[in-house]
């Protein structure tokens, strides 16, 4: 069964110094105010969609990770993901790259660095971000 998900932007003005407000459907994230400098100049107390999407990629390659390493025998007791997406104006996004520390039980470096890879290529944000660089950095704690 298919699953909706939803976010709606009110923007007003012009690209270089108009602002938006990002609010979620489900109303978890608040109001997310948005700007052209908080995507390239990194201001402080507002979001970018990049930002966003390397939220949801932290999420949906946890989630994967999680169920593969259950899958075969070895649930984790933690996983630390870190997102890193990376804009350049004019071209747009270029790269995701995922840095997981893991807390498993049972499994080598290797094993956890196979899940890593897996879950990496097969989350459905990644197969969303087809045609970008995404890496994957996997350490086992």
């Amino acid at each position: 069964m298919a699953v909706d998900s939803s976010a709606t932007t009110v923007w007003e003005g012009n690209l270089a110094q108009g602002k938006g407000i990002v609010t979620a459907a489900s109303g978890v994230l608040g109001e997310l105010p948005v700007t052209w400098a908080s995507r390239t100049e990194r201001t402080a107390g507002k979001t970018s969609p990049e930002e966003l999407v390397a939220a949801a990629h932290s999420a949906c390659f946890s989630m994967a990770l999680s169920h593969g390493l259950t899958q075969a025998g070895n649930p984790p007791d933690q996983l630390n993901v870190t997102a890193v997406v990376t804009f350049e104006p004019g071209v747009g996004v270029k790269s995701s790259v995922l840095t997981v520390e893991g807390k498993v039980p049972g499994l080598d470096q290797a094993g956890f660095e196979a899940a890593a890879s897996e879950a990496g290529e097969n989350c459905p944000i990644s197969q969303a971000l087809a045609g970008i660089e995404i890496s994957v950095n996997a350490t086992l704690s």
